[in-house]
C-alpha cells in the first residue's frame, strides 16, 4: 500500500502561513517565522522544502488521551528532551534529562507537543547545522509562527491522525 502524502502548500499573505492537505481535508497552518527554505540551517526559523517520511510521535497521555492513529505514538515523559547542539554526538535526537548540551523539552508546559509528530528532517542521515527538531505538532493561539516546524489546531490534528501512518510523507512546496 502506497503511504499517504500531506501536501504543505504556502498560504497567501504571510510566509509563516501554510495550507495543509491530505486527501479532503485541508486545514490552515503555520510554519518557521523565516518561512521555507531549501537550504535549512540549525536556527535559521526557516520550514524545509523537502518530501518528509513521519517516523513515529509523541503525545501527552494526561491533556490527551488515546489517540486514533496507525503511527507509532509514546507517551512523553519529563525526562524526554531532544537535542539540537549542532556540535553534540546526540545532535537531533531524543536525549533523556539531565542533558547538558542545548535541548528542547518535549514535555512542554505550552502544549505545543501535546501532540508531536517526527518528519525524518536531518534524521536518517545526520549533518551538524542542517537543522534539529522538525516535528508536525499543535499551534499557538493565533498560528503564531514555529520555528521550523508545521503546525496545526488540536481539532485538525485530530482529524488527520486516523488517515497517519509510519512513512506517510509531509511534502513542503
Amino acid at each position: 500500500m502506497k503511504p499517504s502524502t500531506i501536501v504543505v502548500r504556502p498560504a497567501p499573505g504571510k510566509k509563516s502561513r501554510a495550507i495543509v492537505r491530505l486527501g479532503a481535508i485541508t486545514v490552515p497552518a503555520a510554519i518557521g517565522r523565516s518561512g521555507r527554505t531549501v537550504i535549512k540551517r540549525e536556527g535559521d526559523g526557516a520550514t524545509p522544502i523537502a518530501s518528509m517520511r513521519l517516523l513515529a510521535g509523541f503525545r501527552r497521555g494526561e491533556r490527551n488521551g488515546r489517540l486514533v492513529t496507525s503511527l507509532p505514538i509514546r507517551r512523553i515523559r519529563a525526562d524526554m528532551l531532544w537535542c539540537d547542539q549542532p556540535d553534540d554526538a546526540s545532535y537531533n535526537r531524543l536525549v533523556r534529562a539531565p542533558f547538558g548540551a542545548s535541548h528542547e523539552e518535549m514535555r512542554r508546559s505550552d502544549g505545543l507537543y501535546d501532540i508531536c509528530l517526527v518528519m525524518d528532517w536531518n534524521l536518517s542521515s545526520r549533518a551538524r547545522y542542517r537543522g534539529s527538531a522538525i516535528f508536525f505538532h499543535l499551534i499557538r493561539p493565533g498560528y503564531e509562527p514555529t520555528a521550523g516546524c508545521v503546525a496545526i489546531s488540536l481539532s485538525d490534528m485530530r482529524r488527520l491522525l486516523p488517515h497517519l501512518r509510519k512513512g506517510t510523507i509531509v511534502r513542503v512546496l
